[in-house]
């Protein structure tokens, strides 16, 4: 296919660092307000233009806007998290939930799913780089939903619903999965979030040593 080049859009005027220090993880988006054709145009526009090997360019993206599509992806949505969390911990429902468990939260997602207005599915052509080229496209995609004032949050699926993930949407047997990707606005607010200091996460010169900012 040919290529073409894009010139930022004038609705991306969010300073950088502002997006980057008020983004968070957006699990519960308003059902009634409507994510325009126009801003996914505009942050599929800004997944395209971050760095990938070779300018291959492997990464695909499957965005389902139909209501009665979410409702049906949300159910395996909701399938697929629960095989994750029984694999992992034999958790079958949210009473098997530590008290103090951040999955509390996350489990969030689980349901609210059917809600979002949106919902990418990030794919790859299959190659050795696809998943290196691909993420970065990504975080262009979620800071630019934040840029417009959207939320999103990464999350994935669980082979056990891969097949009929693939077979609701067509998706060619060859496509590599990724992550998918809820959209919308949300209901309540978005940053600041705390963090880990990068002084307690971060090594200088050798594993274990501190960073000069310590």
């Amino acid at each position: 296919m040919d290529m073409v080049r894009l010139e930022p859009p004038a609705e991306l005027t969010m300073q950088v660092g502002e997006a980057m220090f008020t983004q968070r993880a957006t699990r519960r988006l308003d059902p009634d307000r409507p994510v325009t054709d126009a801003q996914l145009e505009i942050i599929l526009n800004a997944a395209s233009k971050a760095p990938n090997g070779g300018n291959m360019q492997p990464a695909r993206y499957l965005v389902i806007r139909e209501r009665e599509a979410i409702a049906e992806f949300g159910k395996l949505y909701f399938e697929a998290w629960w095989a994750k969390r029984r694999d992992a911990y034999g958790w079958s429902s949210k009473a098997d939930i530590p008290a103090d468990s951040p999955y509390r939260l996350a489990a969030l997602l689980a349901d609210e799913m059917v809600n979002a207005p949106a919902v990418i599915l990030v794919y790859s052509e299959a190659s050795g780089v696809a998943a290196s080229s691909t993420f970065p496209g990504v975080q262009n995609l979620l800071l630019s939903a934040r840029a417009l004032g959207l939320g999103s949050v990464l999350t994935t699926l669980h082979p056990e619903v891969m097949d009929r993930v693939n077979a609701m949407f067509g998706v060619p047997e060859e496509m590599a999965f990724h992550c998918c990707i809820p959209i919308g606005y949300p209901r309540g607010n978005f940053g600041p979030t705390s963090r880990f200091p990068t002084s307690a996460t971060t090594s200088w010169g050798r594993w274990g040593e501190a960073p000069p900012w310590t």
